[in-house]
C-alpha cells in the first residue's frame, strides 16, 4: 500500500509517499480502507523529532492519528463491525496510509450526514476539547475563556461549552470573529491588553480557561481566573506546574467519541475543514498546520 512516511526527523520536506507492507488485522482488530486523515500539530511534532510518551519512532515512520474509512477486513472474534461499515476513530502513527489496522475499541460508526473529510479530522480535536472541558468542570453558569478558539480544538470547545450551558469567550484574529459568532461564542481579539478586553465582555468574571497556545495566553488566564484548578493548558505543561494551573491530556475512548458523533449527527456540533490535501501532498498539509493560523481542520484525502 501507499503511505506518507519520513525516514529522518526534520521539516515537512522529509515526508514522502512510499510503498509499505499492507497490514492484516489480528484478533479484536479491523482493517480500514482509509478515506481521510486529519493533519495536526501532534503529527508535525513527531516528524520534527519529538518522541511521544510510550511510543518509539521507527523509520520509515508513518504519521497521523485520526482517520475515517471503510472496514474491509475483520479479525478473529470481531462482532461489532462488518466489512463495508463506514467508521472513524484514532490510531497512533498510522493514519496517513491507504490501510490501517485498529482495535475495535478505537472506532465508532460514521454518522451518515458527516462528510469524509470532516470524519477524517474529527476524533483528535473533538476528544481533546471534550476531555479538557470535562476536566475543568465547565457547565451551566460558567464563563469560559478559550484561547485559539477558531482552531480545531477551540472550535469544538466553544460549542461544547455552549451546549453545556456555559458562556464561551474565544480569542481569535479579527477575520475569524464572525466564524466564532456563528458557533455561539463571543469573539475577542488576542494581543496586547487582552485581559482588559475580556473583562469588558465578562463583567461577572471568567470562571475557567482553556489554553491551546501557551505563553501569554496562559498568563492572561491566570490573571482572569481565580481558581487555578480551572485553568488548563494543552501545550505549556512546564509553566502550568509553576503557576498552579493544570496540564491537560486527551483521554480518548469509544464512548467519548460516540457522544461527540451523536452531537454532530443531531446538528448540534459544526466542524470546519479549511483545507484538504491529497496523500502525496502531506508535506504541504504540515506546512499549513505549522502556520498556526488554520481555521478548523486540515485533512488529507486518500484514494
Amino acid at each position: 500500500m501507499l503511505a506518507a512516511v519520513f525516514r529522518s526527523f526534520g521539516g515537512p520536506e522529509v515526508l514522502e509517499v512510499a510503498e509499505v507492507e499492507t497490514p492484516s488485522p489480528a484478533r479484536g482488530q479491523v482493517r480500514v480502507r482509509v478515506k481521510a486523515a486529519g493533519a495536526q500539530a501532534y503529527d508535525c511534532a513527531v516528524r520534527g523529532g519529538w518522541n511521544p510518551p510510550g511510543m518509539t519512532v521507527r523509520f520509515p515512520q508513518i504519521v497521523g492519528n485520526d482517520f475515517a474509512g471503510v472496514v474491509d477486513e475483520v479479525g478473529e472474534g470481531v462482532t461489532e463491525f462488518s466489512v463495508g461499515d463506514e467508521v472513524l476513530g484514532w490510531a497512533l502513527l498510522s493514519c496517513y496510509a491507504q490501510y490501517l489496522v485498529v482495535s475495535v475499541d478505537q472506532v465508532v460508526p460514521k454518522p451518515a450526514n458527516m462528510p469524509w473529510e470532516v470524519a477524517g479530522g474529527f476524533s483528535a480535536s473533538a476528544q481533546t476539547a471534550h476531555t479538557a472541558l470535562k476536566e475543568l468542570e465547565v457547565g451551566s453558569g460558567d464563563t469560559v475563556l478559550v484561547h485559539a478558539a477558531a482552531g480545531g480544538v477551540g472550535t469544538v470547545a466553544v460549542q461544547l461549552a455552549r451546549e453545556w450551558g456555559a458562556t464561551a469567550i474565544g480569542t481569535a484574529s479579527l477575520r475569524n470573529h464572525d466564524y466564532l459568532r456563528s458557533l455561539g461564542a463571543i469573539p475577542v481579539e488576542y494581543g496586547e491588553r487582552l485581559a482588559d478586553r475580556v473583562r469588558e465582555l465578562a463583567p461577572g468574571g471568567v470562571t475557567a480557561a482553556l489554553d491551546g497556545i501557551g505563553g501569554e495566553a496562559l498568563d492572561v488566564s491566570v490573571e482572569l481566573v481565580k481558581d487555578r484548578n480551572r485553568i488548563g493548558t494543552l501545550v505549556d505543561f512546564e509553566r502550568a506546574g509553576e503557576l498552579g494551573a493544570r496540564a491537560l491530556f486527551s483521554q480518548r475512548s469509544a464512548a467519548r467519541l460516540r457522544e461527540l458523533t451523536d452531537l454532530y449527527a443531531q446538528g448540534r456540533l459544526h466542524i470546519e475543514v479549511s483545507r484538504t490535501f491529497p496523500l502525496e501532498a502531506a508535506a504541504d498539509a504540515h506546512r499549513a498546520v505549522e502556520t498556526g493560523h488554520v481555521r478548523g481542520k486540515v485533512v488529507l484525502t486518500i484514494d
